[in-house]
Formats: structure tokens, sequence, C-alpha cells
């Protein structure tokens, strides 16, 4: 009669295969770990530069459509343009309003500008005309885009076409040829600059 022995497994080999598997379960869970992470920031980067694109096509229709708008003579005073322009900040009006109306209008005083507020963030604000101080910054703003950390305008004069900070308007009698915008997009937690924007004014002269 013939006996046959079965042999199993010993401790030994039962913990070796356990700490393997152990080993590929940590490997596993590790890179799909870091791959989720990947996955929100490309996520949380996609929907900032989505955000800064919106704001950047508002700027740009916005501002695109300045009108040489000359207030009236009134109390002795001399009718002005109406445009200002510093480094942080920049009020004109526009045939395009950033945010439409609920009664269409002809003309409205916009101004963009940085807010450092409880609500930090490019700041914009409309007034339709004719109004009484059309730049009033007392107003709430229609937005605050938080994605925007800084901003920085430039104007650019067409007498001896170089770049100005500021733009006196009741000086230069006229609207900049073009105003540079420069953006600062927060992103993973940084303030990037963003490349610069320059917009053309089509009318410039009242």
């Amino acid at each position: 009669m013939t006996s046959s022995r079965q042999r199993g497994f010993t401790l030994v080999e039962v913990v070796i295969a356990l700490t393997i598997v152990a080993t590929l379960l940590v490997v596993m869970f590790g890179s799909l770990r870091v791959g989720l992470a990947a996955w929100q920031r490309g996520d949380e980067r996609a929907e900032v530069l989505d955000r800064a694109r919106s704001i950047t096509q508002i700027v740009t229709r916005t501002l695109g459509a300045a009108h040489p708008y000359m207030t009236a003579a009134q109390r002795g005073e001399a009718p002005r343009l109406l445009f200002e322009g510093t480094p942080d900040r920049v009020a004109f009006v526009t045939a395009v309003p950033p945010f439409p109306t609920a009664v269409p209008i002809a003309f409205t005083a916009v101004t963009l500008s940085q807010e450092t507020g409880p609500v930090p963030g490019l700041a914009v604000r409309q007034k339709p005309l004719p109004n009484a101080e059309p730049f009033d910054g007392a107003i709430e703003p229609a937005l605050v885009d938080g994605t925007v950390s800084a901003v920085h305008f430039r104007y650019l004069r067409e007498s001896d076409r170089a770049w100005t900070e500021r733009w006196d308007a009741v000086e230069e009698k006229a609207l900049p040829l073009a105003v540079e915008i420069t953006l600062s997009i927060v992103q993973a937690g940084r303030s990037a600059p963003q490349p610069p924007l320059m917009v053309s004014l089509p009318v410039r002269a009242p």
C-alpha cells in the first residue's frame, strides 16, 4: 500500500506572502492617493483659469467699447471728459456694460479696481448715465473676483506713444490709445502675474 504525503504552507511562507500583499496594497493606495491629489489640483487650476478667462473677457469687451463721454456744464463748471486712470484703478464710460441692465441704456460708468476690504479681489462697479457721481466708489460692486490678487493699469499716450502710469483726461483732453492690464491670479495658494493684456480704445477724442 502506497501512502501519499500532502505538503502545506509553513508559517514563514504565510508571513512572507502577507508581507508582499501588504506592500503591494500600500504602493497601490499610495499611487491612488497621489493620482487623486493631482486630479484635484488639475480641477482647481482649470476652475481658476476659467474664472480668469471670464473676467478677462468682461474687462476686454467693456473697456474696448469705451466712449469719450462729456459731462454737461452745470453750476459754473465746464464740461469734462469722464475717464480716470491710476495704476490700480480705471474709471470710464462704455457703451457695453459688464452686466446687462433691466432697461437698455446708452452709456454706463464703469470702475475697475482692486478691492482690499473683507472680500479682496478685482471689483467691477457700474452706474447708468446720466447720473451724479458716476465713479462713486461707495456703491456696491456688481462683481468681486477673488481669484485676482492684484491688478496694474498703464495708459498709452498718442502724442509720444509712451506708456504712463496715470491718465488725466482734463489735461489730455482725450482717451488713451490703449490700456494695458496686468492681472495676478491666485493659483495653488500663490499669486502668479499673468501676461499683460492690451486693450485698444477705438474712439479717443470727444
